[in-house]
């Protein structure tokens, strides 16, 4: 038996402190930590909706795509804001899989065709209920069948790039790409180059 196993929580309230663009709650929680002991706890938590990434690689042209447009929050904190990022989006009520599809269309003009589930992740579990679905993609210059930028009506301004893997994997170590979930697929793009097709 772990110490955790007697570890639990109880949630007492949920107070809505915001309803903008997503929703922001602060919850009283009844936590019982593993020595038993239980204590009441504020913490306050972004309530995302589930989202979708994938890392679009060219394995004979050596290439991976890109995308890049502004975020708010880098900006806030005296970076640049226009971050280097994989194609990504949120859910929107589909499955996974067909949401990353529509989003790699919306945004790079792919059309990928073998889409591969790599695994799931919680981007900030401290703070932030969004759960981020990781794939990958095979594609090659057949499967552009248009320029992406991402959609108007939802005002994205989205730039699309073809970088060499390695390149890539330079940017991170240059600080060029900040973005986690981008981090964490050209990590695994690194760690299975060899068996990756």
């Amino acid at each position: 038996m772990t110490k955790f196993e007697k570890a639990g929580a109880k949630i007492v309230s949920e107070t809505v402190l915001s309803r903008g663009w997503t929703k922001l709650s602060a919850y009283k929680i009844d936590y019982t930590d593993s020595e038993g002991v239980t204590h009441r706890l504020d913490r306050e938590v972004y309530n995302r909706t589930p989202a979708a990434t994938i890392l679009l690689h060219d394995s004979r042209r050596g290439t991976i795509v890109l995308v890049r447009q502004y975020r708010l929050p880098p900006d806030l904190h005296g970076e640049a804001p226009f971050l280097f990022e994989t194609p990504a989006g949120l859910l929107d009520g589909d499955e996974p899989e067909a949401a990353i599809r529509r989003e790699a269309m919306e945004e790079t003009g792919f059309q990928v065709r073998d889409v591969r589930f790599l695994f799931k992740a919680y981007s900030s579990p401290g703070s932030n209920s969004e759960v981020v679905h990781f794939f990958a993609a095979e594609i090659d210059t057949s499967d552009r069948v248009s320029d992406g930028g991402g959609l108007a009506e939802e005002h994205e301004d989205i730039e699309v790039l073809e970088v060499p893997l390695d390149d890539a994997l330079a940017m991170i170590g240059s600080g060029e790409i900040l973005d986690m979930k981008t981090i964490i697929l050209l990590q695994w793009a690194a760690m299975n180059r060899e068996t990756w097709r």
